[in-house]
């Protein structure tokens, strides 16, 4: 896959957002995507083939594998980070429709840029929202696939053809567990800023409609 375009797609989406939405970008850039990149592939790149079981029973090993890794924590990762990225489309989308709509008047869209209001604020409020439920979902998911977040050091299988219970090892269950604590807790702090700039457009908003209508009624 091309991170490029995910970089280019949040850089995008960053001149029309507020100070929390920036610090949001700031994270999934620093310790998200980058952490991604030089760390976490190569700690799961081998996992299948670092995988032991203590029997040679031809399929035990593959069958026990697949038990407890029914996902690829890497690739589990990375859709994650692709399903939360993809809502600030949405925003980019909006603008595009825009700009082209209102290029022949002359007309500048917005002021400056986190200046959201109107069909745009409904739009950002929108991808919030599918960003926020998404990150939700996957922690979830993460949790009840792997039966919490802990990488264990040794698991017991029992599953056909294993002819008996069998020990089978995990490779280097220690920084492999650090490392997704510190994928989890970026992912939390994801979804606290983001509910974070959720309250706060729709307070800037609301005290806007507010005063709108009070000095309407005293004119």
């Amino acid at each position: 896959m091309s991170w490029e375009f995910l970089c280019d797609l949040l850089s995008g989406v960053n001149k029309y957002s507020t100070r929390i939405g920036r610090i949001w970008v700031a994270i999934v850039f620093m310790f998200r995507l980058l952490v991604y990149i030089v760390a976490t592939e190569n700690i799961w790149k081998n996992e299948h083939d670092e995988f032991e079981c203590n029997i040679r029973q031809p399929g035990c090993e593959n069958v026990c594998f697949d038990h407890f890794f029914p996902v690829s924590h890497i690739r589990l990762l990375a859709l994650q980070l692709i399903m939360v990225s993809t809502p600030s489309l949405f925003v980019v989308f909006h603008v595009v429709y825009q700009e082209n709509r209102e290029k022949h008047h002359n007309q500048k869209l917005y002021k400056s840029p986190g200046e959201i209001d109107g069909g745009l604020l409904c739009t950002y409020l929108i991808s919030l929202i599918l960003k926020t439920g998404f990150e939700i979902v996957f922690l979830v998911l993460f949790y009840k696939l792997y039966n919490g977040f802990k990488v264990p050091r040794l698991v017991k299988c029992d599953i056909r053809p294993c002819p008996n219970t069998v020990d089978c090892y995990i490779s280097k269950p220690t920084e492999k567990t650090i490392f997704l604590y510190f994928l989890v807790a970026s992912s939390c702090l994801c979804i606290v800023l983001n509910l974070s700039e959720l309250s706060y457009l729709i307070f800037k908003y609301s005290i806007k409609c507010y005063l709108k209508r009070y000095i309407k009624k005293h004119q």
